[in-house]
């Protein structure tokens, strides 16, 4: 189980202060899997970096009774001049595990992340798709209660993404998942839960459906058809037909100029070709 309370947090730039998010009261239960929706910067990626202790809050707090992943993917702590297998072999270690743990989290990721020998390459030689396969597969090599995601199954090509989908639906049946993710698919297919973000606070909803509902819900109702109907028929269109007939005499004009200044080069050429220039 995950405890938020009166949660706030808001990041100081030369544009204010405004609160990203405000006064959060969440409980988040065991085994569980969560969606976290809400628009672009509505504070999706912020409350998960606070559920994973990767920042903190100006105001309330996180509390974890339950062992919480970094978020899946995450590779902006590897060091570059390591190879991968050595970048393993020490997250293994800071994680507490034996020699026999150690070794099988390193064949777990050698198999996932399908790098071939650049397993055993400095990791700043790394494409930008074989970090995010190898850092996947760090991610998923340890056992979490709780899995923290940001759109990781987004990463790689499409066997790739169908390869992370697959994983995550089999942790979901070991363990929980809070997640980000753009693709409604893929939240309603793991989730059950969503928290839906909107304005600085978080509503729950113990349907993933509904708290899809709210989102789009959201949203500026459309005029209808009818009343969009009525606004063009009552629109005075005459200064696009006196614009329209303006345009029409400026390229006429153009034509004729245009035509006059090819008639005197060609008579220019023919004199220069007769000596007379």
């Amino acid at each position: 189980m995950i405890e938020i309370k009166n949660l706030y947090k808001r990041y100081h730039n030369h544009h204010g202060s405004d609160w990203v998010l405000k006064n959060i009261n969440l409980v988040i239960p065991k085994c569980v899997s969560v969606g976290l929706i809400g628009r672009n910067g509505a504070g999706k990626s912020t409350l998960l970096q606070l559920i994973a202790g990767m920042d903190t809050p100006d105001k309330g707090e996180v509390i974890r009774h339950s062992r919480v992943s970094w978020p899946v993917g995450l590779s902006g702590g590897f060091q570059g001049s390591m190879t991968g297998r050595q970048n393993v072999k020490f997250v293994a270690r800071v994680q507490g595990g034996s020699r026999q743990e150690i070794l099988r989290v390193i064949a777990f990721v050698e198999r996932f992340a399908e790098i071939g020998d650049a397993f055993d390459e400095p990791v700043k030689t790394y494409s930008s798709g074989m970090r995010s396969r190898f850092a996947f597969g760090l991610s998923l090599a340890f056992d979490f209660d709780v899995y923290i995601s940001d759109e990781a199954t987004a990463v790689g090509d499409r066997l790739f993404k169908e390869k992370a989908r697959e994983a995550f639906a089999e942790k979901v049946g070991q363990s929980s998942l809070i997640m980000v993710s753009h693709s409604e698919g893929v939240l309603k297919e793991l989730c059950e839960a969503g928290i839906f973000i909107n304005d600085g606070e978080a509503q729950w909803y113990d349907d993933i459906n509904e708290a899809i509902d709210a989102y789009h819900n959201s949203y500026p109702v459309v005029a209808p058809i009818n009343d969009l109907e009525k606004s063009v028929d009552s629109f005075d269109f005459s200064g696009f037909v006196s614009a329209k007939k303006e345009m029409e005499k400026a390229r006429i004009n153009y034509q004729q100029k245009r035509d006059k200044y090819a008639q005197l080069r060609d008579i220019r050429n023919e004199r220069l070709n007769d000596g007379y220039a």
